[in-house]
């Protein structure tokens, strides 16, 4: 669905990096990917590296989220054609017009929330279950939505098979949210919206946060901060122009 200035919370200057959407551009960029036999690779070594250039080297400073980021294995969640890709700083197709995000996005976005051990959040979006693995190697539970069933399946039995018992995988319209489930301590959107839906708005808790892009498809967005202060009221800062694919909706 799974870039950019700096984040508010920083104060070093990054470089601009763009996620890009899923299909012929993702395609592209993916045939301009140095390929390496896939026996070649040391995934550890690779995702050290990453971590190390990408996530440190781009101005993550939250340990939780740097430890998350150096132990969840991306290659196992990426169309296995690609794994020799995994630890690429880039976004990756992974079908039905869909991504895996870039990680420094990932870790962007995770570290944006906030969040620690006893927290539980709502991702709109489930993709690949990469997201989700990331922030549940940090918090109690992870509620995930993902609109398309074949992808939602998928991403079910890999996070099963991986060992991520506190994730729970839904298929729907990610646009209603986890109603029963609420309320979160935290939101995050994998897929950019026309605007912020109140639903997800009204089921995060008072001082909990929300990251969503907001935009038009295919054009660049704006990620978006959005804190549910303690008195009920909203504050939304714009954190990074990005480029996500759109939020997708059951149709009427």
């Amino acid at each position: 669905m799974e870039k950019c200035m700096e984040p508010l919370h920083t104060n070093r200057p990054r470089r601009p990096v763009f996620t890009l959407f899923a299909g012929k551009t993702a395609l592209i960029l993916t045939l301009l990917l140095p390929a390496f036999p896939l026996h070649a690779i040391d995934f550890d070594r690779a995702r050290e590296k990453l971590v190390r250039e990408h996530i440190e080297g781009e101005g993550i400073r939250d340990p939780a989220v740097i430890k998350s980021m150096r132990t969840v294995r991306r290659e196992r969640f990426v169309p296995e054609e690609l794994e020799k890709h995994a630890y690429a700083n880039r976004p990756l197709p992974i079908g039905y017009g869909q991504t895996i995000s870039q990680p420094y996005i990932v870790a962007v976005m995770t570290e944006l929330l906030r969040v620690d051990s006893d927290d539980r959040v709502l991702e709109i979006g489930t993709g690949s279950g990469y997201q989700a693995a990331v922030l549940a190697r940090i918090v109690r539970d992870v509620y995930t939505i993902e609109i398309i069933e074949p992808l939602c399946n998928s991403a079910r039995e890999r996070l099963k098979n991986l060992g991520y018992p506190n994730v729970h995988v839904r298929h729907g319209d990610g646009y209603f949210g986890w109603e029963e489930a609420a309320p979160f301590d935290a939101v995050i959107v994998t897929a950019a919206a026309g605007h912020i839906p109140p639903p997800l708005l009204k089921q995060l808790k008072p001082g909990g946060r929300m990251c969503i892009p907001v935009g038009q498809p295919y054009y660049p967005q704006v990620l978006k901060l959005v804190t549910k202060n303690r008195d009920g009221t909203v504050t939304v800062q714009d954190v990074l122009p990005v480029r996500f694919v759109p939020f997708t909706r059951h149709e009427k």
